[in-house]
């Protein structure tokens, strides 16, 4: 079984982090267009755009299965990508949803989703969460979080700042915070300790093992998964932070 892994960049790494504890691929390509990271800040016609021109990478890979690690893809190109190919190809948001619904059973908790600036517009989340009953949803743009995880900056003074300048706007203290790009969990335990960890934190990573055991009937196979990078600049680069964030432990 051979799975794609696609991002604007290194944010990815949080859901194929998931994906090699799991042990359902024996081959996991990924590919990060480092070119023109972020998306986040691109309107809807180039992000779409830029999502066919990986998915034409991913059709020459020989893949099983493609998982988009990237909730802004997610948002705006999903539906279309499917078009596409015939292999499946799964999304970070409705994983995102479901983890946050399996975790949070009161429909009146405070929820904050923190995402890029392109899929806060979209209002996938809230939309999808409304729908489910919850009542108190914030949905926030952190566009500037993308970039301290591309340069290696997960705590420290800078990211410190950062935080202050948007969360410092909050009425409340949320209970649940939606991970809404998958560059955020790198910075997780620094967005934790902002809130004097209050706070229970969401991303898709391992929502997406869950979904992929149930939709696609995956099972724990492969002891060893061969990984292969790629990106639209620097793959060196990538594939040394890459192997670097693998071997976090946060």
């Amino acid at each position: 079984m051979r799975a794609g892994v696609f991002d604007s960049g290194i944010g990815g790494v949080s859901v194929l982090k998931s994906l090699l504890d799991a042990r359902l691929f024996e081959e996991i390509v990924y590919y990060g267009d480092t070119a023109r990271v972020p998306y986040g800040t691109k309107d809807k016609e180039t992000i779409i755009q830029y999502s066919l021109e990986a998915l034409e990478f991913f059709k020459s890979q020989n893949i099983d299965i493609l998982i988009l690690a990237c909730n802004t893809v997610s948002a705006y190109a999903l539906d279309i990508l499917k078009q596409r190919v015939s292999f499946p190809i799964i999304g970070v948001i409705e994983a995102g949803v479901l983890a946050l619904q399996n975790t949070a059973m009161d429909k009146n908790a405070q929820i904050l989703v923190i995402a890029t600036q392109a899929t806060t517009q979209s209002q996938i989340y809230p939309n999808a969460l409304h729908k489910l009953g919850y009542k108190h949803i914030t949905a926030l743009a952190t566009s500037l979080f993308v970039p301290f995880v591309e340069e290696g900056i997960y705590d420290g003074e800078f990211l410190q700042e950062c935080l202050k300048h948007y969360f410092s706007k909050l009425q409340t203290t949320p209970q649940f915070i939606i991970l809404g790009c998958t560059h955020y969990p790198f910075i997780a335990k620094a967005i934790s300790q902002y809130f004097n960890h209050q706070c229970t934190l969401i991303h898709s990573g391992n929502a997406i093992v869950e979904q992929l055991k149930k939709e696609c009937a995956l099972t724990p196979t492969f002891a060893n998964t061969t990984l292969k990078f790629f990106s639209s600049q620097n793959n060196q680069t990538l594939e040394k932070e890459a192997y670097r964030l693998l071997k976090r432990q946060d």
